[in-house]
């Protein structure tokens, strides 16, 4: 790369207090290594998780904070021991940057459960810098914690992939739920839930999108592909499919009842919850008990499974459904965000932006 020991001026937008507003800001990335890859940022996608992070919802947020961890780039140099990647690959970078690689999870290849992972950003990297994302010119990534884009699919519509996409792919893989044939259902319709109901359907599933109102039946049933639409405060449809889904995916952010939806699982169903939440949430237990059925979680994917997600996605054609904004437009997309006014996802195209006005 040059040198091993460069430091990079760049600009990105960062968030400075919990009000969230982000603006342009000027770092300096950390030292490259001869196992880092150095790149332009192309585009980065918005995540629910996003909004947490840039307003401290969960209550570890360090400003200031260039957010951004669905990020596509272009490969500009390389370490001496980069072997995957060369200059002009197009990539992908996601939730992680970095990991013990020793534990029994970095061991089995599931990083993404590794008690020393590093974040792509509101984290401190092993060198002791701040870590920062993709609302910006460029980074610095070790190469473990790359993927490459497949031909053919364009960086806006892969960058939501590399969050939304893997993180239902993942528990659809490791819970025995790809074959065809199964009943499931997706719960909230936002980033994650329309990426959910197209990998679902893709794997040959019967798919029923569960919605707290009637206003996205359309777009559910005729531009999505789902085969139902439920409305949870219909009682009585809520009834008729009671005990008919193999599994369901949470994908609301927000505290919600569990037993709606636990009743609509069968024997040995399965509730996998993805939002971010802060608050407890509750049950009564003869909800599970009577029909062996499980709450579990699953947290985004490894760098297998993003892989996998990928070539998966491209030989199904599936794409995300997107709406592109350039930089000067962020703090009203998370406003618009904040209000599930998007669909589905926000892509920033940050290399066609001027980040330093």
């Amino acid at each position: 790369m040059g040198s091993d020991e460069t430091e990079r001026s760049v600009v990105g937008w960062a968030a400075r207090d919990s009000s969230g507003v982000l603006s342009p800001y000027t770092y300096t990335l950390r030292n490259t290594g001869p196992e880092d890859v150095f790149i332009k940022v192309l585009c980065c996608g918005i995540c629910h998780t996003d909004l947490h992070q840039i307003k401290n919802e969960l209550g570890q947020s360090n400003y200031p904070m260039v957010p951004g961890h669905e990020v596509v780039g272009e490969v500009v140099e390389v370490g001496s021991d980069v072997t995957n990647y060369r200059a002009g690959d197009i990539v992908g970078v996601g939730v992680l940057v970095g990991c013990c690689r020793s534990c029994r999870p970095c061991q089995r290849d599931i990083e993404q459960y590794c008690n020393k992972k590093i974040w792509s950003y509101n984290d401190t990297y092993t060198d002791g810098k701040p870590t920062h994302g993709g609302f910006a010119e460029n980074m610095v990534v070790d190469q473990k914690f790359l993927v490459k884009i497949p031909e053919g699919m364009s960086a806006e519509q892969a960058a939501p992939l590399l969050c939304a996409g893997v993180t239902v792919y993942s528990p659809l893989s490791h819970f025995g739920l790809k074959q065809s044939g199964l009943r499931g259902g997706i719960l909230g319709l936002g980033g994650v839930g329309h990426m959910g109901v197209k990998i679902a359907k893709a794997m040959g599933h019967h798919v029923t999108v569960i919605s707290s109102s009637d206003k996205k039946r359309v777009e559910a049933l005729e531009h999505i592909g789902a085969d139902e639409y439920l409305v949870s405060s219909d009682a009585t449809r809520m009834q008729e499919a009671a005990d008919s889904l193999d599994y369901i995916i949470d994908t609301v952010p927000v505290a919600h009842p569990l037993e709606p939806y636990l009743s609509l699982l069968k024997l040995d169903g399965k509730l996998i919850m993805m939002g971010v939440i802060s608050t407890p949430l509750q049950f009564v237990t003869p909800m599970l008990m009577l029909g062996r059925k499980i709450i579990t979680g699953s947290f985004i994917g490894s760098m297998k499974e993003t892989n996998e997600m990928l070539e998966f996605c491209k030989e199904k054609g599936l794409t995300s459904m997107i709406e592109v904004v350039k930089m000067d437009y962020v703090n009203t997309a998370f406003e618009r965000l904040e209000k599930n006014d998007v669909r589905y996802r926000f892509v920033v195209d940050v290399a066609g932006s001027k980040l330093d006005q």
